[in-house]
């Protein structure tokens, strides 16, 4: 469904991807692991078009469109929802009007009258656990719950999107609300069918959520299996990761 071909791309003279190569499978949940500073956030963009490749292609669908002007691009991205690692709420408008942004920017586009946008809010928000919030606004919201508001949003779409982008999605949770957008997460897999690509450096979450999980390591995919066989590397990074272990080069840095 998404290839990416022998990308590479860099900041300077930092080499932040290094001809990686990726499929992502329709209906899958695939999640990208690694260390803060390794690649995964600036992957995710080029599989959206944020960012373009210095070397390299990347296809949706068949298609090849990293060398699509911006216009071009724009119905591609009407496919894919992004849910940032900040949620990207604004704090000015109601949980309702956050949630329907989308839909209100494009509704000509997409024929909806306004009882239909309310409606699909309504739906959405139910998905996530969240019924009844709709004239909350964001400052009075937990952490999870404005991750569960951003999931909503990504969900609502017309058509529904085919693929989401989850950037770091329990940062900054306790294990309990983590736990709850982790399930919500597979229950988006298996209600909306979509697919998933989870970026994230928790080895817990990437378990529960991922059919399968790839461990990025100095601009390279330095493993790539299922949960459990990440879990049974022999790989000394990958076995570091799993443990949560400090690296070598990093307690050099405090010692």
């Amino acid at each position: 469904m998404i290839e990416l071909r022998r990308v590479s791309k860099s900041f300077g003279r930092q080499r932040v991807l290094d001809d990686i190569d990726l499929k992502i499978e329709r209906g899958r949940n695939t999640v990208i692991i690694g260390r803060s500073g390794e690649g995964k956030s600036v992957l995710l963009k080029h599989i959206v078009g944020l960012l373009r490749p210095d070397r390299g292609e990347v296809y949706f669908e068949g298609r090849r469109v990293d060398q699509l002007s911006e216009r071009a691009w724009a119905p591609i991205r009407r496919q894919i929802s992004f849910v940032f690692q900040l949620n990207a709420l604004f704090d000015s408008l109601s949980v309702g009007d956050n949630v329907a942004f989308s839909l209100m920017e494009n509704r000509r586009a997409h024929g909806l009258s306004r009882r239909q946008i309310l409606e699909i809010v309504e739906r959405c928000l139910a998905i996530v656990g969240l019924r009844g919030f709709e004239d909350k606004r964001p400052a009075e919201l937990s952490g999870g719950e404005k991750k569960r508001v951003a999931l909503a949003r990504a969900i609502a779409l017309q058509p529904p999107p085919k693929v989401i982008l989850y950037d770091e999605p329990t940062a900054g949770l306790d294990p309990q609300r983590s736990d709850v957008i982790n399930k919500l997460i597979r229950h988006l897999q298996r209600t909306v069918h979509v697919t998933g690509v989870i970026v994230t450096h928790d080895m817990r979450s990437a378990a529960e959520v991922g059919d399968r999980v790839l461990m990025l390591e100095k601009g390279a995919f330095v493993a790539d299996g299922t949960p459990e066989e990440l879990m049974r590397s022999t790989h000394e990074g990958v076995r570091r990761f799993v443990k949560g272990e400090a690296a070598p080069e990093d307690m050099r840095a405090i010692v």
